[in-house]
């Protein structure tokens, strides 16, 4: 029997980096552990609808660094960095509460995702949005697909939606697929989120697979 596995933890050390990156760090692991967790699930539901792509965390001796990549900067940052200033306190009061205060300095870095398009966990967000404007799902997936198709770099593309599709009583899953996704060759860059619509009658789990090619190591 086959066993599906996550594409990004697949490919860690090969063709992916981990999210949490710790230098010269002594001290409590599991609280450590706990502070990333806890702040990437507090980040990825305050900054939802800002198409954050992902969240990740680098801990030195005496600093805590937060990357926050999405394809909107300017709306994060805000008019001369007000924006910045609030997302920072409200960071440090929330690890406050949650008793995992930084004994560290706090830094947060933003970076623009510049192809929104070919990103998946932009996109999932996109195909959420639409279906939470109650629009007919088929037509948000067809649009989706044929939209992030029009990239060069993306070679296939693969949806699929589960849940209550169309404000149905039974669950059912549906799937839209176009180009390749090759999802055993480790070379592959393989691009995968997962995320949910709220609709009034229930979530509706997205996932999407974006193929961008092989990637092989540069020839010495």
């Amino acid at each position: 029997m086959t066993h599906t596995v996550h594409p990004y933890a697949h490919r860690l050390g090969i063709l992916r980096d981990w999210k949490s990156r710790w230098f010269g760090v002594k001290g409590n692991f599991k609280k450590f552990l706990k502070a990333d967790t806890l702040v990437r699930e507090f980040l990825e539901e305050k900054l939802r609808g800002h198409y954050v792509s992902s969240v990740e965390m680098e801990r030195g001796e005496n600093t805590l660094r937060i990357i926050i990549e999405t394809s909107r900067p300017g709306a994060l940052i805000g008019r001369q960095g007000e924006g910045m200033t609030k997302l920072r306190q409200d960071i440090l009061s929330f690890m406050h509460r949650a008793k995992v205060s930084p004994q560290e300095e706090l830094k947060i870095d933003i970076r623009e995702v510049k192809s929104p398009e070919s990103n998946a966990q932009i996109v999932a967000q996109m195909v959420a949005e639409g279906l939470e404007k109650r629009l007919p799902f088929r037509r948000v997936m067809k649009q989706m697909v044929e939209k992030v198709m029009a990239n060069r770099d993306v070679l296939g593309i693969k949806i699929e939606l589960s849940g209550r599709l169309g404000g149905a009583e039974m669950s059912r899953t549906e799937k839209l697929k176009k180009g390749r996704v090759p999802l055993q060759t480790l070379r592959a860059d393989v691009d995968y989120a997962r995320f949910e619509a709220r609709l009034p009658y229930g979530m509706l789990g997205i996932k999407t697979w974006i193929y961008k090619g092989d990637i092989f190591s540069a020839k010495k």
